[in-house]
């Protein structure tokens, strides 16, 4: 049992190191975000012509937009990481665990 759970470390290890090798972006409008799988923001791209005065309100919600947007392809880049460790550790996948 105990070493599932350092198996099950060490694979979580493992794919913690892979998703800060993935990026993904997230764009809104001239906004552009470059995050790691992992969420860290790495770029934070801008278009020129959204950097005035009366557009900073404007440029806030696009930022906004684009982070979540960018935070959203990392989840999903994560849950698929997350899905292909817990069918390599329980053959047959979950449904084996309920007599199916």
């Amino acid at each position: 049992m105990f070493g599932k759970l350092a198996e099950t470390q060490q694979k979580a290890e493992e794919i913690k190191k892979r998703l800060e090798a993935i990026t993904v972006e997230g764009k809104a409008e001239g906004v552009t975000i470059i995050a790691t799988g992992n969420k860290t923001i790495k770029h934070v791209g801008i278009e020129p012509a959204l950097l005035t005065p009366e557009r900073k309100e404007e440029l806030e919600e696009l930022i906004l937009v684009a982070i979540e947007r960018a935070f959203q392809q990392a989840e999903n880049v994560s849950a698929a990481e997350m899905k292909s460790l817990m069918g390599s550790m329980l053959p047959g996948g979950l449904g084996s665990l309920f007599g199916k």
